[in-house]
């Protein structure tokens, strides 16, 4: 598995030295559970993202499919093919491979059936794979997204929840992941075309088993302000229990990581 985290390596290190910590703890596996969350997250985030994308790009063209190169953009259809019947069933065809605007390859099919247009509330939308692959991991699970309305300044806010998300690597290492959260769009909802300029905000929790079986949970404790291009997380406060440490807390505002009450530049 690629290394996401690298920097809590030395941080763990340390910590585990304090008393405080059980005997038998190995920093080793909690570690790989803290690299394997941050790749098994990147990717759903992403789905999330593209899947919305998927639909908002059906309602706005109007033969709801692309007919661009192959190899420059995913294929993309929608069945039956008109604006007032629903469920719509969304298939996001990658073939063997397409290189996206954000410097990822994605291949394979995404289908994803909705049950009305995405910004309408109380519209549900579940996202399943077949064969799909983001870079090198395949990518199991369903994503069901609802949109709940509009909050109190006007941003819609969106229900995500994963279950039985999987991620494979090369080598055949599995990642487990599970989540329940709130997905608020706090920017680019006025260009519903570009995905590039999106930002939201996400709150909630997150659970897993690493590729060594470390099991992992995170609970949001200010909501993670994301930014697709560049791609970012720009504020916001994750708290993190993995393996026999429970006391990690990663402030993205001020870029510190907080071990058993010591915290550290990150």
């Amino acid at each position: 598995m690629r290394k996401i985290i690298v920097p809590i390596l030395a941080i763990l290190f340390m910590s585990c030295q304090k008393d405080d910590v059980k005997p038998n703890t190995e920093s080793a596996p909690v570690i790989e559970a803290l690299n394997d969350y941050a790749i098994v997250n990147q990717i759903f985030q992403d789905v999330g993202n593209n899947s919305g994308d998927a639909v908002l790009n059906a309602e706005n063209t109007s033969t709801a499919k692309s007919s661009k190169t192959k190899t420059v953009e995913p294929i993309i259809t929608v069945e039956p093919l008109d604006f007032t019947t629903f469920p719509k069933t969304i298939t996001i065809d990658y073939q063997d491979g397409v290189l996206c605007k954000d410097g990822i390859t994605r291949k394979g099919i995404v289908t994803i059936v909705s049950t009305d247009w995405y910004r309408n509330e109380g519209s549900e939308h579940t996202t399943t794979f077949n064969n799909f692959y983001h870079e090198g991991f395949k990518v199991e699970g369903t994503h069901y997204v609802k949109n709940l309305g509009e909050n109190q300044d006007g941003n819609l806010v969106f229900n995500v929840i994963i279950e039985n998300g999987k991620i494979t690597g090369t080598s055949g290492e599995t990642i487990d992941y599970t989540e329940d959260s709130t997905r608020t769009w706090v920017a680019g909802s006025d260009t519903p075309l570009n995905i590039w300029d999106d930002e939201y905000l996400l709150d909630g929790t997150q659970s897993g088993i690493s590729s060594k079986g470390v099991e992992y949970s995170l609970t949001v404790e200010d909501p993670l302000h994301f930014v697709l291009l560049p791609r970012s997380i720009a504020s916001g406060i994750l708290n993190i229990d993995a393996g026999n440490i429970n006391d990690i807390e990663l402030n993205y505002t001020e870029s510190t990581i907080t071990i058993l009450g010591t915290t550290f530049p990150w």
